[in-house]
């Protein structure tokens, strides 16, 4: 394809400054340059102020009313601003008292306020690392976290299959470490899905789940399903990451027959409910932890899902406790699947994670497919 060269896409006069030949965006850029500047000086005019009200006529101007420029200064001013801000405010504030109260009671109210303008500070500085001001930030990690959580959804299966899936980030937090990716092809005849526990749990794992839910989501339209998991270890491997390796399982189903494929990478196993015996199998499926080892070698196991067949997938949260082994959790589970027969499949994730999962300490998610 060939390239437009630069300079005749944006002619620019000899001699002169790019930006000058954009005389809007110049003007645009100015006014943002100016736009903290000004905020600064009314917050610091409004602060000086206060504390001249608070002097002159104490009974009807609080002390306390200082606070409202600093948290205002918070939302639009970067912190080179803000900084300067909550000096002036304290310095204000601190003569205001002085002047207005006894010294019994106007040492703890400029502590306190000094106090309030540090905890701002602190959030203010942990927000400019995103290079984002005031709540804009915070709507940034909640886009992510609806993105990361609307990723996770299965999509609607074909008349005579049926899916759920349940997430629970370790002590209740926003992002966890386990996450699902699937795809369904454009004709319906092919369900890939792949659930992935990041190490770590929570928040910790949170940012490196949010990478990795794009990168093998890609993944599952870009590689044959039989190459999947090589794929996904060895983009784990360029990364680099000091805590940088997952557990993942992999399944593949062929919908108008049931034929499936499944492969694990370091993850718990995954049961199959077959109905023509009525009980649960353990399956085989293993291979290495992405991450670890350079071409590394994945077992595949290949079966079928009958009509009334269901596979269960799920990551070690769910059975796995510091005070027992994870092969006691396996069976616990097993045993509270036995109870969906009877009850049906429908809401039967919910109904197992409700069941199985007593600890927080760890991310869990439960996946369960079921043909009817």
């Amino acid at each position: 394809m060939a390239v437009t060269p630069i300079e005749s896409r944006f002619p620019v006069a000899s001699g002169r400054r790019p930006w000058r030949t954009f005389p809007s965006w110049d003007r645009s850029h100015q006014r943002r340059s100016r736009s903290p500047r000004l905020i600064f000086a009314a917050l610091a005019a409004a602060s000086v102020a206060i504390g001249v009200l608070t002097e002159e006529a104490p009974d009807l101007v609080s002390p306390s009313l200082m606070v409202v420029p600093v948290l205002v200064g918070a939302t639009l001013l970067p912190m080179r601003w803000l900084l300067p801000l909550g000096v002036l405010a304290v310095v204000a504030q601190g003569a205001a008292v002085a002047m207005t109260l006894p010294a019994s009671r106007g040492i703890p109210t400029v502590l306190a306020f000094v106090l309030i303008v540090a905890v701002v500070l602190v959030g203010a500085q942990a927000r400019s690392r995103l290079g984002m001001l005031g709540s804009r930030s915070e709507s940034m990690l909640i886009e992510l976290r609806e993105r990361l959580s609307t990723g996770g959804q299965l999509p609607v299966l074909p008349g005579g299959w049926s899916a759920e899936v349940v997430h629970r980030s370790a002590h209740g937090e926003s992002f966890g470490g386990d996450f699902l990716v699937s795809a369904l092809s454009p004709d319906e005849t092919q369900l890939e899905v792949a659930l992935v526990d990041v190490s770590g749990n929570g928040l910790n794992a949170g940012t490196r789940a949010l990478m990795l839910s794009g990168a093998f989501g890609g993944l599952l339209a870009a590689v044959p399903p039989d190459r999947f998991l090589s794929a996904a270890n060895l983009y784990l491997l360029r990364q680099r990451w000091d805590e940088g390796f997952a557990t993942g399982v992999h399944l593949w189903i062929d919908l108008p027959s049931g034929r499936y494929e499944l492969g694990s990478a370091g993850h718990p196993p995954v049961v199959q409910f077959h109905a023509g015996s009525g009980s649960w199998e353990v399956t085989t499926a293993s291979g290495p932890a992405f991450g670890l080892v350079d071409d590394a070698h994945f077992h595949v196991v290949t079966g079928q899902l009958l009509p009334g067949d269901a596979m269960l997938l799920y990551t070690d949260g769910l059975v796995e406790r510091a005070d027992r082994d994870i092969s006691e959790g396996l069976d616990r589970l097993i045993g509270e699947a036995e109870r969906l027969v009877a009850a049906g499949f429908e809401s039967g994730a919910n109904r197992l994670m409700a069941a199985v999962s007593d600890s927080e300490s760890d991310d869990r998610a439960c996946v369960l497919i079921w043909r009817g």
